[in-house]
């Protein structure tokens, strides 16, 4: 498996937005602390969540290859990890699906374990995160998680999180919304300084 510092190059090397990075980071942090959760394997899940998006900016006119540009660059780097390559792939299911590339094409297959729902399940909640933190002073430390929990039913703020996604984790993680708040929450401010808030 690459490592840490490996993933960090390609993505860099990719990615130019600071707040793109930021996003990466955030998703890395709290894929640790889930890993963590489920007694896996945190250096994979964190790779998964930092390099989950690493592709989107060279993809976004074209997001039928996002994922799949991504997942081609870490077999480039010698990436033979199935796991972790799967996982990235089914970041990008819905786009793969909508576009009718047809079932069981590369990288078409919904999640279907922890490490792959958790990836689907806290990569929106973190964006819902960082809004909160924007009103909040800017300060992911102002943000507990009863705001958070405030703000999830309100569609017209930060409009473009898909609670629903976010809530598949009670279902699809056993985690209850509330403590799946709580480690994403706690995991983002540990790292507040890396994502400027």
């Amino acid at each position: 498996m690459i490592t840490r510092q490996q993933a960090l190059e390609l993505l860099h090397s990719h990615m130019k937005s600071e707040n793109l990075r930021r996003h990466c980071y955030s998703v890395e942090i709290v894929m640790t602390a889930l890993a963590k959760h489920f007694k896996s394997d945190e250096a994979k899940w964190g790779i998964v969540g930092l390099l989950h998006d690493g592709d989107y900016e060279e993809c976004k006119d074209n997001p039928t290859q996002h994922t799949l540009l991504m997942s081609k660059w870490l077999e480039d780097l010698g990436e033979t990890d199935k796991e972790l390559l799967d996982a990235i792939l089914s970041h990008n299911f819905a786009h793969l699906d909508r576009r009718s590339l047809g079932e069981g094409g590369v990288g078409t297959h919904p999640p279907q374990n922890n490490l792959e729902w958790s990836l689907y399940c806290c990569d929106e909640l973190t964006g819902l995160i960082v809004a909160v933190a924007l009103v909040k002073g800017k300060s992911l430390n102002n943000v507990t998680v009863a705001s958070i929990l405030k703000k999830f039913p309100e569609k017209h703020f930060a409009a473009g999180v898909d609670r629903e996604q976010i809530g598949k984790c009670e279902e699809k993680l056993g985690i209850k919304l509330a403590d799946f708040v709580v480690i994403a929450l706690t995991s983002m401010q540990s790292i507040s300084k890396e994502l400027g808030l």
